[in-house]
């Protein structure tokens, strides 16, 4: 998606006019939604710099120019581009990132990663490094730009900076990325035009931008199909922002654990589809690579088993379970046994572990103490279980009683979802997990649809499952699982009478996730979480519903089969509003997680008709709200004090 596309000399006149910003912020704000005022100035800023630069007859008037063109299956935007043809007729594009910066610090131990004294001194990227990134992104995921031949030279653009000499913008460490992507500073208004000069001779009248903006566009790439090139040393996904961040300053922590026995403990935080497990993997290759002791953790087997079975024909299974581990098999380690642990779903962590949960203390204690150092990969809104208590402060407990160095970071970078930061915003606003900038909507980039009947339903997963068996139904856990154990899917557990709907549980709850022809089953969070599909069919039981004001949760709904919020009717008794909070976030939590499964889309069907209706009007992006009478509140239904809808953490008492 480009924000504002013109030709050369479209843009100079609505710079002359003093009009760019205003342009460019009408079309954001349109295709987009609000924006920070900040980015408004640095539109107004950059673009008079980049006037002066295309101030020339020697680059073609109808040339065309995109700002803020979104990456596809990102979120990630590219200020700057500049599309026409080289000598040779061929199309060419100039990708420059602008920064604002006028300062630096060289990162020396870090590659690609620079100091700016903004924000409190924030380790980030340097802009050579984005630049190519982010041309590299385009290449692997807009499949039009190698068929058609499109040439990208990236370039980073700092008109505020001043380059000395031995400066750290261009410290050698970072030449190679520089080769990739040369950077440009003030005074460098005429070097920076002889660059674009270089490969851009002719006009394309805007023909270049549209091959980018509607060319075909590959499937994202899924971790569990990934997951053997990576082992055998292949670069599988380019880390972009603060991944490379994140990736960069963990092997950094993992070398002086290594080295000089100091116990440090990373805690990264991100959200459905900002990389955690792709950062998990790699960093689980690297460190290995390196003769570190290092092992790959969660508490869902789901993940552990898709991956064991990817890899069984390449590796032996004694090498594959080494690898990947269960949580709770760290009891029993003494300290600093292993170099590397690398906790992936970490707010899944419990208390105690083995087959009686009557083995150990708590897990989180037991990891930290077990390494030298730690990563824990966190988002406490994928809590879906009252065993569930993975929390930040507990490992920061843990890690300063064991007198470890603590780093805490994030992510935000959004690579499921279609790179949606609205969809996931919009997500959250719409079950009350949290307000967000997008209550209104969200850009329209994500294949979400609400459908009536869970047969359509059905057969959407099952047509775009025809693809690549990469589509699969889920549902809340309202229905009693009685065809566990079984091998037969003509047994059914999913009853929708309405609709003469039924359907079984998942047989395998191990690898349904990309077993053949499990697409005649239903999945449940237990059997996806940490998984991702290009499509995930919802459908949301009568555990949540809509009263014609808010979204209910009810407990009393799922299913006596369901493990996940046991002890929650001994708690109801004890302490109603208390347990009702606690459902209310295990129950929306699972919806949340089950809805961010999909890279391409999502589809969901409601039991509840009157949700179901609130969610389309949601849709809207002048949304109001839908004229229901009142109710009275519902047996099971959450308490009204949303500002204490949170889990306990592994040391609070429930």
């Amino acid at each position: 998606m480009i924000v504002y596309e013109a030709t050369k000399r479209e843009f100079m006149d609505h710079v002359e006019r003093d009009e760019i910003a205003v342009k460019i912020y009408e079309s954001y704000k349109d295709k987009i939604g609000r924006t920070a005022e900040s980015e408004i100035n640095s539109w107004n800023n950059s673009m008079n710099y980049m006037y002066k630069v295309l101030n020339t007859l020697a680059i073609p008037a109808e040339s065309g120019i995109a700002i803020e063109y979104k990456i596809p299956s990102s979120s990630r935007r590219i200020d700057f581009m500049l599309s026409g043809l080289d000598e040779a007729d061929r199309s060419a594009v100039i990708i420059i990132e602008l920064k604002q910066w006028d300062k630096v610090e060289a990162v020396i131990e870090k590659d690609g990663v620079v100091k700016t004294p903004y924000k409190g001194r924030q380790l980030t990227i340097h802009p050579s490094y984005q630049a190519w990134s982010y041309a590299q992104l385009i290449s692997e995921y807009n499949e039009s730009v190698q068929t058609q031949g499109v040439r990208l030279y990236p370039c980073a653009y700092l008109h505020n900076y001043f380059v000395k000499e031995n400066d750290p913008l261009t410290n050698e460490v970072y030449k190679s990325y520089i080769e990739k992507a040369p950077v440009y500073s003030k005074g460098d208004v005429f070097k920076l035009r002889e660059f674009i000069e270089k490969h851009i001779k002719k006009p394309d009248h805007k023909k270049t931008l549209y091959i980018i903006e509607n060319g075909k566009i590959r499937p994202s790439k899924s971790l569990q199909d990934s997951l053997l090139r990576m082992l055998d040393g292949n670069q599988e996904f380019i880390m972009i922002d603060d991944q490379k961040v994140v990736f960069e300053t963990a092997l950094e922590m993992a070398r002086n654990a290594y080295r000089y026995g100091k116990k440090q403990v990373l805690i990264v935080e991100g959200g459905p589809g900002t990389g955690k497990s792709v950062l998990a993997i790699n960093l689980l290759v690297k460190l290995t690579s390196e003769d570190m002791v290092c092992q790959y953790v969660t508490k869902n087997s789901a993940p552990r088993e898709v991956y064991s079975q990817k890899l069984q024909d390449n590796y032996k299974k004694s090498y594959i379970d080494n690898l990947f581990k269960g949580s709770g098999v760290y009891y029993e380690s003494d300290k600093n046994e292993f170099d590397v642990l690398i906790v992936d779903e970490a707010h899944r962590l419990g208390e105690k572990s083995g087959l009686f949960k009557n083995k150990g203390e708590n897990q989180t204690k037991e990891i930290i103490n077990a390494s030298k150092f730690s990563i824990f990969f966190i988002d406490e809104y994928q809590r879906i279980s009252i065993s569930d208590c993975g929390s930040k402060e507990d490992i920061i407990k843990f890690a300063r009683l064991n007198k470890a160095q603590v780093v805490e970071m994030k992510l935000e970078s959004q690579f499921r979802c279609n790179g949606s930061d609205g969809y996931l915003s919009w997500l959250d606003d719409v079950l009350e997990i949290g307000n967000t900038a997008n209550f209104d909507g969200f850009e329209f980039d994500y294949d979400f649809k609400i459908v009536d009947n869970p047969n359509e339903l059905r057969a959407l997963i099952e047509e775009k499952n025809k693809i690549n068996n990469k589509a699969r139904l889920v549902a809340g856990y309202c229905w009693n699982w009685i065809s566990e154990g079984k091998t037969d899917s003509r047994i059914f557990d999913i009853s929708i009478e309405k609709h003469n709907f039924n359907m079984s549980w998942n047989l395998s709850n191990t690898t349904w996730a990309i077993d053949n022809n499990s697409v005649d089953q239903v999945g449940c969070i237990h059997t996806s979480q940490g998984l991702e599909f290009d499509f995930i069919g919802v459908i949301i039981g009568n555990d949540m519903r809509y009263d014609g004001q808010r979204i209910i949760t009810d407990f009393t709904k799922r299913a006596k089969t369901d493990k996940s919020l046991t002890g929650i009717k001994k708690m109801y008794k004890e302490n109603r509003d208390h347990a009702l909070q606690i459902a209310d976030q295990i129950i929306k939590n699972t919806y949340r997680t089950l809805m961010s499964r999909g890279q391409k889309g999502c589809y969901v069907y409601c039991v509840d008709e009157r949700l179901q209706d609130y969610l389309k009007e949601r849709l809207n992006k002048f949304y109001k709200p839908v004229e229901y009478s009142s109710t009275t509140q519902e047996k099971g239904q959450a308490a009204d004090d949303k500002s204490e809808y949170r889990l306990g953490s592994c040391t609070d008492h429930i």
